[in-house]
């Protein structure tokens, strides 16, 4: 079959534009929050962060429910992430994949120095979801820096190489407030989502630390990565901000609400003022109540 319109991209450089556009719509179904977030970022970012959330929400949702509502056991969701996992290494060393979403994060992975360094931890983590249910400190720490944290350092990849020739490593300080700023993402995505996370899922990641103890660690950690954000690339602050200061709102309300009745969540009115705060070029807010 064969067609084109005169006036689009055509071969692979429509393959290309077709693969980051699914990508795209990936985080516009999931996430309101990131998609606010990341239209903030400049355009010779935004694509690619879309790419890497895109490929993190597709493997997430096979071990997740989806994958379990389509009637499949736990076996052979780790076989189709097994292959998930192999698919995106090889879109990384052949610059091509079938599947749509791998092969946008693979052209990402090429261009910014996304390497498997970083890949397989997060895959890792995926497993886990489906052997794990309780969680200590040592694989709560082990499931964080793989399911959030090399997130976060894909995306400083994203930050500091694309559109460069070649990529090079970045600072450490911007390391360090790129973990720290996903494990604070995920933490407070773990103390709001408690009860369905053991409900449905059957899993407590938190294990023995109390309450406290997870929002002081979410401050601190919230606190270290704001320190940094000046340091980023003049189009990617704004973005960053938001999506921190979206994170400290909903760890001040986790803060006065010891037990929530029912899930978190920052107001959309809220959002909007976050993100107007940002885009003015406001310093990160602080995450104490």
């Amino acid at each position: 079959m064969s067609g084109r319109r005169d006036d689009e991209a055509t071969g692979l450089a429509l393959y290309d534009r077709t693969a980051r556009d699914a990508a795209a719509a990936v985080i516009a179904a999931y996430s309101t929050s990131f998609g606010l977030a990341s239209r903030m970022l400049g355009p010779r970012v935004r694509p690619h962060v879309r790419n890497v959330y895109a490929l993190a929400r597709i493997a997430d949702e096979i071990v997740d429910g989806p994958a379990s509502a389509a009637g499949l056991d736990a076996e052979t969701e780790r076989r189709i992430l097994d292959d998930l996992e192999s698919e995106t290494l090889a879109a990384i060393g052949r610059g091509f994949s079938s599947n749509l979403v791998v092969h946008a994060f693979g052209q990402t992975a090429r261009e910014c120095g996304i390497g498997e360094d970083l890949v397989r931890p997060f895959f890792t983590s995926m497993r886990t979801d489906l052997t794990t249910a309780q969680h200590d400190g040592a694989s709560h720490d082990a499931y964080v820096y793989g399911s959030a944290e090399v997130i976060g350092l894909m995306c400083l990849q994203a930050f500091v190489n694309a559109g460069e020739t070649t990529p090079r490593e970045p600072a450490p300080e911007l390391v360090d407030g790129a973990r720290r700023l996903g494990a604070a993402f995920q933490d407070v995505n773990f103390l709001r989502d408690a009860d369905h996370d053991a409900g449905e899922l059957g899993r407590d990641y938190l294990g023995s630390a109390s309450r406290e103890e997870v929002l002081a660690r979410i401050e601190a950690d919230l606190g270290a990565a704001a320190a940094v954000i000046p340091l980023l690339p003049t189009d990617c602050r704004r973005a960053v901000t938001a999506a921190h200061d979206l994170f400290a709102a909903l760890a001040v309300r986790l803060r006065r609400e010891p037990e929530p009745q029912k899930r978190v969540r920052v107001p959309d009115p809220v959002k909007a003022a976050v993100a107007a705060r940002a885009w003015l070029g406001f310093a990160p807010r602080s995450a104490r109540a």
